[in-house]
């Protein structure tokens, strides 16, 4: 790998990383803690949906994260033939 496509595969990796991690905070914080009176508004199982956010929903939004980073990070991996399998 040239010193020129490490460059860029790092580029790509932060611009995943900066992305996921925007996302999280938005769930994580805007849904549970900005939005939570607007979200209170409807139900989900019976829970407020502000509740819900702020307990369950972005535990979820992040697990759900790491799987597409995993996705993206092995496409990258077999763009710059970086990839483990081989």
């Amino acid at each position: 790998m040239t010193d020129r496509s490490r460059r860029e595969y790092w580029r790509r990796n932060l611009r995943y990383l900066i992305g996921l991690l925007a996302v999280w905070f938005a769930v994580s914080y805007g849904c549970a803690i900005l939005f939570v009176d607007q979200l209170d508004k409807f139900r989900l199982g019976g829970f407020r949906v502000g509740f819900w956010f702020a307990q369950q929903g972005s535990i979820y939004v992040f697990c759900l994260l790491i799987l597409v980073y995993v996705r993206l990070m092995n496409r990258l991996d077999r763009d710059f033939d970086v990839d483990e399998r081989g």
